[in-house]
């Protein structure tokens, strides 16, 4: 009789279990028990959210894989195709933060190589607790090694990404590894084990007892035992998996290779079932052939190990020893340990006895699939700003120098460089435009295309407005890009949220992912694969709703244009406002402000709702600063985001991207018409809004092609002389501050709160 307390550990409702029962036609041993649990967690069948993902637009023009296969794929040009995809490490790296987060990158890369591209980039989306508390310092330095430490010894640029702070990471952080490689149109590879009788071979390194329930694990809640699951996180070695990687490409090489998967979550049980799902096809194993590097292992450890750099091969029979024969020169393990079947089932041995006979359905499409119930969550927070205060319409009394300062010294805002500084960002020299900027850009040799990449995600916006903050992140990664110069092609996501058996949790996923699939079909970019991250929650408080948006887009390179760099590139420039921001009433934009970050880090408090969006305007943005950079007119070009106008021109004089070291910086002098209150035009984040420069002669026609595509374009100034600082008129207000001072408050910000607690005002000093 199974228990309570041994479904309990496996992860299995006692509904669940009924359901087995009743596929199997009898009760289940322990080893079958075990491989429903990590088929039917969360992580791995994404019970909770699959019947929302179904209505997301998947397929375009450019898309020749969206989602169900180990990456998506998008069409470039000349034969060429890009493989990217975006995935979680969240509990694993809030056990062991170098380690979780080090095999989220090695994960995310064997996702793509799997494919048969090489990868060439990698991004990283990160969420911590706020810096004064002693734990979150530590879990940022430890996932910030780890990363580094496996992409840089793998040999993968690291292009960025994006880091927030919040107060709802502080026991659940956010790892999201995103990467992007490259493959020929013809040369593609998927997960399907087709052919009855072909051989199936496992490659790369042995396995142990490493990350044992680990999709299990990623599939609950912490509690106040967490630490006791250290075991459940791999270990990874970034140098085998580079050798994972050149034999995997040269044994596809060979034609020898008919379907290859990633022993990634749940391990060998899921790239075996999974493989014969897609090809509607069976697998049987046998276990003693499994390199081990541990004694006496027994069938359900080995079919839950999620040891890491292994790979799960279909070969096409009578041409084994080709396949033996790569992966023997670069001194990696290749053996077979099975054939595809006819049968439909996954059928395991081990030590001459059949130990799981399951059908394949019952593990795929079988999964539960749950409509869970919905209930938005009572609001917490005011919609009106407080009374009496600056953004309620009083007369401003604050300075708004000083509040510059303290919003470029936050930890939302403040320079990120103290993180990508210890990343690789040029190894494999494709990097024409690495991390600093507003997205990261790498060529592709011998074209002339690149290819232009983004990740994004707001949780403030989320918590205020699940729906328009998922639409807004989709928009703002979409708008990196396309400030880049390129034009976007398609997208990925992250979901992360808490616990979806909460109808309120429930509710901002369902409205999450509606919002993804509005923004991504107005904007053109479709949705080619993602994951989805649950039960962020420890002893039962859980994230902000944290949808991450990575994007992808194709850029025309040439000698004489690269991408369009976000910092001011010399003086004598006009700086040009291009916006499609919405029309508000003084009562709306006072609501908008309270989801800024001047709201948060300035005035200590949240209130209203997320900036409004006009997706049709913001998709004519993204092909005005594509025509722009096309005819030679705009030379920078920075959307304006978190912290508002006022940030975003302060970061057009000091932003540096990693390839271009301590260039010499330009001034500005402007003047911001004043639209309500001081406060709201400097601060307030608008969407669909971009700073640009240009040379005189070309403001007319630049303007005349915002004016075309129905934005306004708003004269703001000129870049001046590095010496006579960064100068802000606005209304009655008149700011000028020099370049170093504002360099100190938003380049030492990082480094300083890592080193000490400090207070947010020390870094005005």
């Amino acid at each position: 009789m199974t228990t309570d307390e041994t479904l309990r550990q496996q992860g299995i409702t006692r509904e669940e279990f009924e359901a087995i029962r009743r596929l199997l036609g009898r009760e289940p041993n322990l080893t079958e028990l075990g491989i429903f649990g990590v088929m039917w967690s969360e992580h791995c069948s994404y019970k909770s959210s699959r019947v929302h993902l179904k209505a997301l637009p998947t397929s375009g023009p450019d898309i020749l894989q969206g989602p169900g296969e180990n990456a998506g794929v998008v069409r470039v040009g000349d034969g060429w195709a890009c493989v990217f995809k975006i995935e979680s490490h969240n509990h694993p790296s809030f056990v062991e933060p170098f380690e979780g987060a080090a095999t989220g990158v090695g994960g995310i890369l064997r996702d793509v190589f799997t494919m048969g591209a090489r990868p060439v980039a990698i991004m990283d989306s990160l969420r911590f607790g706020p810096l004064a508390t002693a734990k979150n310092r530590a879990l940022l330095e430890g996932v910030v090694a780890g990363i580094a430490h496996y992409g840089n010894c793998f040999g993968v640029a690291n292009l960025g990404g994006e880091t927030q702070f919040d107060a709802s990471y502080s026991a659940n952080p956010l790892v999201n590894a995103f990467a992007l490689g490259l493959a020929r149109e013809d040369k593609l590879f998927f997960g399907k084990a087709t052919g009855v009788g072909n051989p199936v071979i496992y490659a790369g390194a042995k396995t142990g007892r490493d990350g044992i329930h680990g999709a299990t694990m990623a599939s609950e809640e912490f509690s106040e035992s967490s630490s006791a699951k250290r075991p459940n996180v791999q270990v990874g070695d970034p140098f085998l998996e580079k050798l994972l990687l050149e034999a995997c490409l040269e044994a596809m090489a060979t034609g020898a290779v008919l379907g290859i998967q990633d022993m990634g979550a749940a391990g060998l049980t899921s790239s075996s079932t999974e493989m014969g799902a897609r090809a509607g096809t069976g697998i049987e194993l046998d276990l003693d052939q499994v390199p081990q590097r541990e004694t006496g292992m027994t069938a359900y450890e080995m079919l839950l190990s999620e040891s890491q750099e292994r790979m799960l091969l279909v070969a096409e029979a009578g041409r084994e020893a080709e396949v033996y024969a790569v992966f023997a020169k670069w001194g990696l393990d290749a053996v077979q340990v099975g054939r595809v079947t006819a049968e439909g089932r996954f059928r395991v041995r081990h030590r001459g006895a059949v130990v799981a006979d399951i059908p394949n359905a019952a593990l795929t499409e079988s999964a539960p699939r749950y409509r869970r119930p919905q209930r938005p969550a009572a609001r917490t927070l005011p919609l009106d700003p407080p009374a009496g205060g600056e953004a309620s319409g009083a007369a401003p009394t604050r300075d708004p120098a000083a509040d510059l300062l303290t919003l470029l010294g936050s930890a939302n805002v403040c320079s990120k460089a103290w993180i990508w500084e210890q990343y690789d960002t040029m190894v494999r020299t494709n990097t024409v435009a690495g991390p600093g900027g507003d997205a990261g850009v790498i060529r592709i040799k011998g074209t002339r295309w690149g290819l232009a990449m983004a990740l994004d995600g707001n949780g403030r916006y989320c918590q205020l407005d699940a729906r328009a903050g998922t639409r807004l992140a989709v928009a703002e990664a979409a708008r990196k890009v396309a400030c880049a110069g390129a034009r976007p092609l398609a997208a990925t996501n992250c979901l992360n949220f808490g616990n979806p058996e909460k109808p309120e949790v429930m509710a901002q996923l369902a409205e999450a992912i509606a919002g993804m699939g509005e923004a991504c079909a107005a904007l053109g970019t479709p949705i080619t694969g993602g994951n989805v991250s649950l039960y962020n929650e420890t002893l039962g408080h859980g994230i902000q709703p944290t949808p991450v948006v990575g994007v992808v887009g194709r850029i025309e390179l040439s000698a004489e244009r690269g991408p369009t760099p976000a910092r001011f590139q010399q003086t004598g420039r006009a700086v040009w406002l291009l916006s499609g921001a919405a029309a508000l009433t003084a009562e709306e934009r006072r609501q908008r402000l309270g989801a800024t970050e001047y709201a948060a880090a300035v005035l200590g408090q949240t209130w209203g709702l997320p900036p409004a969006l006009d997706l049709e305007r913001e998709r004519a943005l993204h092909g005005v600063l594509a025509a722009g950079r096309e005819r030679g007119w705009i030379e920078s070009a920075h959307q304006v985001s978190t912290g508002g106008l006022a940030v975003a021109l302060a970061e057009c004089c000091l932003a540096r991207r990693a390839e271009e070291g301590e260039t010499a910086r330009v001034g500005a002098r402007l003047t911001l018409t004043e639209e309500g209150d001081t406060a709201a035009t400097l601060f307030e984040e608008s969407a669909t809004r971009v700073v640009v420069s240009c040379a005189p002669e070309h403001a007319a026609g630049l303007e005349a092609l915002a004016d075309a595509a129905g934005l306004e374009a708003t004269r703001l100034g000129e870049t001046v002389e590095a010496e006579r600082g960064l100068e802000i008129t606005c209304g009655p207000a008149r700011m000028r501050l020099s370049l170093a001072r504002l360099a100190q408050a938003w380049e030492t910000s990082l480094g300083r709160q890592l080193e000490s607690v400090i207070s947010p005002m020390e870094v005005l000093t």
